[in-house]
């Protein structure tokens, strides 16, 4: 360095690195902080008791029971996450998903053992048929295509049999055209005003759901979801899908993926201003276990890093099967 590069680098007015010099001042002045009260924790509720079933593909993530869903959403609850998403595993499986609104299956016993344990706790549950039909497509079948206006139909009576059990939110995945304004309408026609929606409003025909896909034995017994399904190059119809849910009901709506569409996030909450929740899907947490496990990784900072990532897009809930881990990571910084 020259004396005159010396005398400019000892008169600079703003050193950026003054505000990085020590984990107190980085902590004093972070632009995004994470919280508990952000995540929702994803549960698969099978049927019996005592069941407790790792899932292969998804370390740490198993398919439990109601009584031990309950369990599991207690132990969350104290350690400060704000509610559960409920996906069901269902006795039995038929061409229309019946299953999905029967006041027994699953999700329904889980929604009212959970609000008579734990009635703080926010219940979300999961309204698509995909998990239901024996066919493992999100709905209806004619002519081998998914036939949108019937589908609707039997969406509607899942998600009055879950707002009737007692769920505090509902949450379409299925992506069928009008299914956010049939059932606002029928929450409405019921007495269930205060039930509110959460629409997957921009979800994308994505190769990270695999491990999903064991997890709630989903996947589809021939072709794929394209046909309602995102396709990932776009980005534009992310909006447009958001304003025509926002236009039919919807009270907070969802960008899944989230890392791989952190710029769909951004987009939506600046353009909307709406409650925004990102899904941090099965294959973005199943990707940072496997490299964890192998040492590639360090993964509580991974983990926090990447949810971190997600809030600063603009997400103001975060969908994550690191929930528990992650909120007792954040308690342990604040130590």
């Amino acid at each position: 360095m020259n004396p005159i590069q010396t005398q400019h680098a000892l008169t600079l007015t703003h050193r950026l690195r003054r505000l990085r010099r020590s984990p107190g001042i980085r902590a004093l002045v972070r632009e995004t902080r994470l919280s508990p009260e952000q995540f929702l924790y994803p549960l698969f509720v099978c049927p019996g008791e005592g069941v407790r079933r790792e899932v292969p593909s998804m370390p740490g993530v198993c398919q439990l029971s109601v009584d031990e869903a309950v369990r599991e959403t207690v132990a969350a609850r104290a350690e400060g996450v704000s509610g559960v998403l409920l996906f069901g595993l269902p006795a039995r499986k038929d061409e229309i998903g019946s299953a999905a609104w029967d006041a027994g299956a699953p999700v329904q016993a889980a929604v009212r053992a959970i609000k008579r344990e734990s009635p703080e706790t926010i219940v979300v549950t999961d309204v698509c048929l995909c998990e239901y039909t024996s066919h493992g497509h999100c709905g209806v079948l004619v002519d081998g295509d998914v036939a949108n206006d019937q589908t609707v139909e039997l969406l509607v009576r899942a998600a009055l049999s879950h707002a009737d059990a007692g769920a505090d939110i509902v949450a379409p995945s299925d992506m069928m055209d009008g299914r956010v304004g049939a059932i606002r309408s029928a929450l409405d026609g019921r007495g269930f005003e205060q039930v509110a929606v959460m629409s997957y409003a921009a979800k994308y025909c994505s190769g990270f759901y695999g491990p999903f896909r064991d997890a709630a034995d989903s996947a589809p017994k021939f072709g794929d979801r394209r046909t309602h399904q995102m396709d990932p190059a776009n980005a534009d119809e992310a909006l447009r899908e958001v304003e025509q849910d926002i236009a039919e009901g919807a009270d907070i709506v969802m960008v899944k993926p989230a890392m791989p569409y952190l710029d769909v996030i951004q987009r939506v909450k600046e353009t909307f201003g709406y409650p925004t929740a990102a899904y941090q899907v099965s294959g973005e947490y199943s990707m940072i276990k496997a490299a964890c496990a192998r040492g590639w990784l360090d993964e509580p900072r991974v983990m926090l890093e990447s949810l971190t990532a997600i809030a600063r897009a603009g997400a103001d809930i975060i969908i994550t099967y690191y929930a528990r881990e992650a909120a007792r990571a954040i308690a342990g910084a604040r130590r």
